[in-house]
């Protein structure tokens, strides 16, 4: 099988672009699932620091099970499927681009911009591509939602609300203490779903301010085996912020783990001439609704963009076909990175009361067909 790594310089690909997954925890299944559904990507290998795992899955799925360094320098892998914790987003990356591969990542794209600046200077210099999830905003709930906005819906668009809340992650995750240090809390762990749907509907975002907190709750694990034990805490888990678009719209954003019950909307887009409750981007193919006042009440959105029935891994399937066609992926490492800055730039204009300017921007992605 030909290798598709050439593709970025003109040349066009005839076989499915080659996967190798670093990192095979309970995530991985998603991936699993859905690549194998699409002829422009194969899942090739594996590799996992715990190697007896690598192999467990290896043998369940048919691929081969390789060690990290092994999978890294392997030139039968096109692009690195990169599955590791936050900490390890960065040097996996920049890793896999020093082999002269593609690289693929779950969020966020590294810790702090210092780190993931050079992973993106390293992709041009090797002519790869970087991509990052969340992909959930290829699929058929935000996409529609634009499509709506973008033909006029609502008219032009004002402002936007985002409302994320939860009372913790220790309430049901086994072994939840990641999600309480750097890297994690409510804003790094599920802000890039909301603030990349932000961009996508609106575009870059120019400058932000906020207001961050912690209580003094002590957390303890409720589930499996760690159950009954502390959770430190070392990162911020109340967070609000205003978000300033270079369109001109403004966002107010909460995500917090410190809310036992709300009924705040979870995502609302404001317009001239209507209303609309964008669908959870959590989520792939959920269904919005929009309000204007000729209706008078919530009507569903039709799909009418997106990817349907959509999973974790279209946005490989997106960088794949934009390798053979030329252009750019929508799930970027730029678009990736702006969200990574807006985060680190809220923390700080909490930490500081002060409003942060944003230096990166981005163009907004374009839209989705419906396919």
């Amino acid at each position: 099988m030909g290798s598709r790594l050439n593709a970025d310089r003109g040349g066009s690909a005839s076989s499915p672009l080659r996967i190798g997954i670093v990192g095979v925890g309970n995530i991985s299944a998603q991936y699993f699932a859905e690549l194998p559904r699409h002829a422009g990507v194969q899942i090739v290998a594996v590799a996992d620091v715990d190697q007896g795992r690598a192999d467990a899955v290896a043998t369940e799925r048919g691929v081969r099970s390789l060690t990290v360094d092994a999978l890294l320098a392997d030139p039968g892998v096109d692009l690195v499927l990169n599955l590791t914790i936050p900490a390890a987003h960065a040097e996996i990356a920049r890793r896999a681009l020093e082999a002269g591969k593609h690289v693929y990542g779950e969020k966020p794209l590294a810790l702090t911009p210092e780190q993931a600046q050079p992973v993106l200077q390293l992709a041009r210099d090797r002519g790869r591509r970087v991509g990052c999830a969340p992909d959930t905003v290829l699929g058929t709930g935000v996409q529609s939602a634009r499509r709506a906005l973008d033909d006029g819906r609502v008219g032009s668009p004002v402002a936007a609300s985002v409302h994320w809340s939860a009372p913790g992650h220790e309430l049901w995750h086994p072994s939840p203490a990641f999600y309480y240090q750097p890297g994690g809390g409510p804003l790094f762990d599920m802000g890039p779903y909301y603030l990349t749907s932000l961009v996508t509907l609106f575009g870059p975002v120019t400058r932000v301010s906020g207001t961050v907190r912690r209580s003094n709750r002590q957390r303890t694990v409720a589930t499996g085996a760690l159950a009954g034990e502390p959770v430190p805490v070392d990162v911020d888990t109340h967070i609000t912020a205003l978000l300033e678009h270079a369109s001109g719209v403004t966002a107010t954003v909460t995500m917090s783990f410190e809310v036992w019950a709300t009924r705040a909307p979870l995502f609302e887009v404001y317009g001239t001439e209507g209303t609309i409750a964008v669908p959870d981007p959590n989520h792939f193919s959920q269904t919005g609704e929009v309000w204007t006042p000729e209706s008078r009440q919530w009507m569903p959105l039709d799909d009418a963009a997106g990817f349907r029935d959509g999973g974790r891994g279209i946005g490989i399937v997106d960088l794949a076909e934009a390798i053979d066609e030329g252009r750019p992926h929508r799930a970027s490492g730029e678009l990736a990175f702006h969200v990574l800055e807006v985060m680190d730039a809220i923390l700080r204009a909490g930490a500081e009361h002060a409003v942060v300017d944003i230096a990166s921007t981005v163009e907004r992605p374009d839209a989705v067909a419906l396919r």
